[in-house]
C-alpha cells in the first residue's frame, strides 16, 4: 500500500489539504485518521468523496493538547479511554461510531497511562472500522446507530 507523507502547518494547510485531495478524490472508499490533530476544513471534507474516521484518547476535551497522560494523572484519573468517530469540521464533534475505557490505577505513570491508551485506541480504531466496512454504521443527524455482531 502506498504510503505519502504530507507535512502540515498552520501555514502550509491549504496546500497539504489540496495535494491530500489530489492523492484521495476517487481513489478511496474511506479516510483513515489516526491523531491526526487538526481540523480538516469544510471544502476538504466537501471534496474528499468518502466518510473520514478518526479516533483519539477520551480526556477530551479535558486533557487537550500536549501531554495529555501526564496532565490525566497528576489530576487522578480512574478511567482512560478512546473514541473513534466521524470527521467533522469540529475536531473531535463528529458522530462517535465506537468508544472503550479502562479502569486505571493510581499507581500507574504516565508512560503505563499511555501505554494502555493507546492500546485502546488501536481496539477501537479498528472495530469502528470493522464495522464502518461492514456497512453497520448508520449515520443521523450528529448520532450513529451502530448494528453489533451477533
Amino acid at each position: 500500500m502506498p504510503y505519502f507523507h504530507i507535512p502540515v502547518t498552520r501555514d502550509t494547510k491549504p496546500e497539504a489539504e489540496r495535494r491530500q485531495l489530489d492523492l484521495l478524490v476517487g481513489k478511496v472508499d474511506v479516510v483513515l485518521l489516526a491523531r491526526y490533530m487538526q481540523i480538516l476544513s469544510g471544502d476538504f471534507l466537501a471534496r474528499v468523496g468518502a466518510p473520514v474516521i478518526n479516533i483519539h484518547h477520551s480526556f477530551l476535551p479535558a486533557f487537550a493538547g500536549a501531554d495529555p497522560y501526564a496532565r490525566a494523572r497528576a489530576r487522578g484519573v480512574k478511567l482512560i479511554g478512546a473514541t473513534a468517530h466521524y470527521a467533522t469540521e469540529d475536531l473531535d464533534e463528529g458522530p462517535i461510531i465506537e468508544q472503550d475505557v479502562r479502569r486505571v490505577s493510581h499507581q500507574a505513570d504516565p508512560a503505563m497511562l499511555e501505554m494502555i491508551g493507546r492500546d485502546i485506541e488501536r481496539t477501537v480504531f479498528a472495530r469502528a472500522v470493522h464495522w464502518h466496512l461492514e456497512d453497520r454504521v448508520l449515520v443521523h443527524e450528529n448520532r450513529t446507530i451502530v448494528f453489533w455482531p451477533g
